[in-house]
């Protein structure tokens, strides 16, 4: 930041200059800077779709949701077919209140990638999470399974999907799939306390004993945590 400000003697900084400016704000974990540098730099650039996909998620970060919605409807205007653009104006829908609205967004940016080789496992792990929110498991396995096939890295496609099976009483395999959401983000005390709650289920104590108590110990000493990315 001291370098831009700076850099800013020599020469007035462009549109890219200040959303660089605005995302390392995101990293510093203040959002309304981010938000007032941003706003700035599509001042100057109206019709860069990254700027309004990053502007909605600044403000959703936020909690202003209404306008994290109108700023990703600009994104999409720029940039049609934007999926994470499309994800994102689902999560905000949701955030009101308006499922029926989000459903259509999350099933829109699945729709989009139907012929795309490298697809994006958001929407199918968001479009999951809402179903089993809304209490429908069954309806939740074939995006959360297909979640898991194209992002098989993603812990939280695993740990919803262990949800599912937990929710519908199929322990095996809310065993399997939480366990490996714990490889993939063995710090989040929560994994374990799921997964050790199925292994006593099942009858494992010392496996249940065993993860409940990691899943403590990492409570106790529980990193502040950092600001979320922009991604």
């Amino acid at each position: 930041m001291s370098e831009y400000t700076i850099g800013a003697k020599y020469r007035d900084p462009n549109a890219s200059d200040l959303k660089v400016v605005a995302l390392d704000y995101v990293l510093l974990g203040d959002y309304s800077d981010a938000e007032t540098w941003l706003s700035r730099s599509l001042q100057r650039d109206p019709k860069d779709p990254q700027g309004w996909y990053y502007l909605g998620r600044t403000k959703y970060n936020e909690n202003k949701l209404e306008e994290a919605i109108r700023a990703f409807e600009r994104c999409l205007e720029i940039e049609p077919r934007n999926v994470k653009a499309e994800d994102n104006l689902g999560l905000s829908y949701e955030g009101l209140g308006r499922t029926e609205e989000a459903f259509t967004a999350y099933r829109a940016a699945i729709a989009w990638q139907a012929k795309v080789l490298n697809p994006d496992p958001g929407p199918f792990i968001e479009l999951g999470r809402l179903l089993l929110e809304l209490d429908r498991p069954e309806e939740a396995i074939p995006y959360l399974s297909r979640a898991t096939e194209i992002g098989p890295q993603d812990s939280r496609a695993h740990e919803y999907l262990g949800k599912v099976y937990s929710r519908l009483n199929r322990l095996q395999e809310a065993q399997d799939e939480l366990k490996r959401a714990v490889t993939l983000a063995p710090e989040r005390a929560s994994l374990r306390f799921m997964l050790g709650q199925i292994y006593r289920k099942r009858g494992l104590t010392e496996k249940a004993k065993q993860e409940l108590e990691r899943g403590a110990k990492l409570n106790e000493t529980r990193a502040p945590l950092k600001p979320t990315p922009l991604e």
